[in-house]
């Protein structure tokens, strides 16, 4: 791959905080840009007059392997019977084949829509990092860790058995990294929790977990411990410094403040949030006040928005803090920009001339609200200095092979099922 910067001329670019740039730029493979004094060495010279440069989108909590039964499947059931009566007899039966087949799915949409990078916690988590590694992506892809029997393991030992030895072999220049996803407080024991954040330490690796999803969650622990989530993981000392707490919405102001002081990611997933009807979504004005580190998140396929659109998982969090807080002034675009975008190194190219990114205003300052409320198709992504989409055209996957491959493991999968 060449260290020589792509030449974007007469263009518009957005980094974060809302800075514009506008004229001639090059963008660096180490996430960087400069202005173009048009003399340099450069992979590409691309006209940029319709484009609209951005970070890229990150999505810091997904299943991505759930696109294999995403869309339609199980519309409208409450959250038992959606992970009791779907979910979980369906993942009873997934495999490795089935595994690669919806996170190549996954990684095609996600190339399509503007994001280079997922937090991702499946069954086979190797396997999903193949992918994504072979489509370019970035990943923290979490093993999942429960006391309940896992399709790829018997129990919750051997599912850290190969925890271990993946995070061995993680290589902080790979595209992907390694995690542990700890299910939740009510899928594993104390000691399977301890265990995990045992080898967390031990191997410097991250550790994924939901926490506080629902308020039957909360009331189990608290009955159960006398504690609740935040404060029982907590008093447990399962915590490790960048835990990422995906959903974190019934929680309390102290727990708030125990992830702040653990250095903990609470991610923010409103469309999984309000589909399934869990009656609250993140506080993300409480957790400004303690300093957390917020990111945002779709969720699986399956649970969510029935998709991994980043930009449409930006408007709704704008939207659902602002009515949830009766503010306005909660989330403006180019807040929800840079928290959909935080710690992206790579740039989304948008299509101006799409007509949902018109008018652009009296002073071509509307470009970040247009994205964020109406979005745009991407044109370009560059992740690392190598496109994987150019033109409207993703280069890293074979998006009707994997149209095929899903409509027939589809079919295969549900084959003789009532």
């Amino acid at each position: 791959m060449s260290d020589a910067p792509v030449r974007y001329r007469n263009t518009v670019l957005y980094d974060r905080g809302g800075q514009k740039v506008v004229g001639d730029v090059l963008l660096h493979a180490d996430g960087s840009w400069a202005p173009s004094k048009g003399d340099e060495d450069v992979l590409e010279d691309i006209d940029g007059s319709g484009r609209l440069i951005t970070r890229s989108f990150q999505n810091w909590h997904t299943h991505l392997a759930m696109q294999l039964n995403a869309r339609d499947f199980s519309d409208g059931f409450p959250l038992h019977r959606w992970l009791n009566e779907a979910i979980f007899p369906t993942e009873s039966r997934i495999t490795p084949d089935y595994v690669r087949m919806g996170s190549r799915c996954a990684a095609a949409e996600m190339i399509r829509t503007g994001s280079s990078f997922a937090a991702d916690m499946y069954f086979y988590p190797s396997v999903t990092g193949e992918v994504l590694t072979d489509a370019g992506l970035r990943g923290l892809v979490g093993g999942p860790v429960s006391d309940a029997a896992l399709p790829s393991h018997p129990d919750a030992a051997s599912a850290l058995e190969e925890l271990d030895g993946l995070l061995a072999a993680n290589n902080e220049d790979d595209l992907v990294q390694y995690a542990i996803a700890t299910h939740s407080v009510y899928l594993c024991s104390e000691e399977t929790l301890l265990r995990a954040s045992e080898l967390a330490e031990r191997r410097n690796g991250r550790l994924h977990i939901h926490v506080s999803e629902t308020r039957k969650e909360v009331a189990d622990c608290h009955a159960k411990t006398g504690l609740y989530p935040v404060e029982y993981l907590d008093s447990i000392g399962f915590f490790q410094p960048g835990t990422v707490c995906a959903h974190a919405s019934w929680v309390k102001k102290n727990e708030i403040r125990m992830l702040k002081k653990h250095e903990a990611t609470a991610v923010h997933c409103p469309s999984s949030n309000m589909k399934l009807a869990c009656g609250g979504t993140l506080s993300l004005p409480a957790y400004r006040d303690a300093g957390v580190d917020v990111r945002l998140g779709t969720d699986g396929a399956a649970s969510s928005g029935n998709g991994l659109n980043m930009q449409a998982e930006a408007r709704l969090a704008s939207l659902v803090q602002r009515h949830d807080h009766w503010d306005s002034t909660l989330l403006p675009a180019v807040e929800a920009m840079d928290l959909a975008t935080t710690g992206s190194r790579d740039w989304a190219v948008w299509n101006l001339d799409d007509v949902r990114m018109r008018p652009r205003g009296r002073s071509d300052n509307r470009h970040l609200a247009n994205l964020i409320f109406n979005g745009a198709d991407c044109m370009d992504l560059w992740v690392g200095g190598r496109a994987l989409r150019r033109d409207g055209v993703t280069l890293t996957v074979d998006e009707a092979a994997v149209l095929d491959e899903i409509d027939v493991a589809v079919a295969s999968y549900y084959e003789g099922v009532e």
